[in-house]
């Protein structure tokens, strides 16, 4: 997967700031993952966002438009090679349909938004190596009969 243009400068003046999205989600009141995923293209943001965001990396008002603008979403039709996101699609490899019946258990036939949805990461402290904790949340959507 290729980094657009916008996704590095955004990237390298977050880093030349010193700021996290963490620190970058006190300033502009959205979740951190939101906001990366807004570095990434994957979300836009509304314009007194993108104008937060632009004065908070001390970027030119001419990346407003690009960072309001509707993006093309996906990472493409090929496998992640990145290890981390590669980790994430052979876990739906292989726990993917066994979530999908647990779900469908509990809720009846349907999907897991991920248009009214939330992703949250923590960091869990632990004597044998820290671990990941990733959260998500998503609207059941079931499915209609006509």
């Amino acid at each position: 997967m290729s980094i657009p243009e916008i996704t590095q400068n955004l990237l390298a003046a977050k880093q030349n700031k010193g700021l996290s999205f963490a620190d970058l989600e006190k300033i502009i009141g959205r979740d951190e993952v939101w906001i990366a995923a807004v570095f990434y293209r994957q979300a836009s943001a509304s314009e007194e966002e993108a104008k937060l965001l632009v004065e908070a990396l001390g970027l030119d008002a001419s990346y407003i438009e690009e960072l309001t603008a509707y993006p093309v979403k996906g990472l493409g039709p090929v496998v992640p090679t990145d290890p981390l996101i590669y980790r994430f699609y052979e876990i739906m490899q292989v726990y993917g349909f066994p979530i999908k019946d647990v779900i469908q258990e509990k809720f009846g036939d349907g999907i897991m938004s991920a248009i009214d949805f939330t992703l949250d990461v923590e960091k869990e402290e632990d004597p044998k190596g820290d671990r990941v904790k990733i959260i998500m949340s998503g609207k059941f959507l079931p499915y209609k009969k006509w």
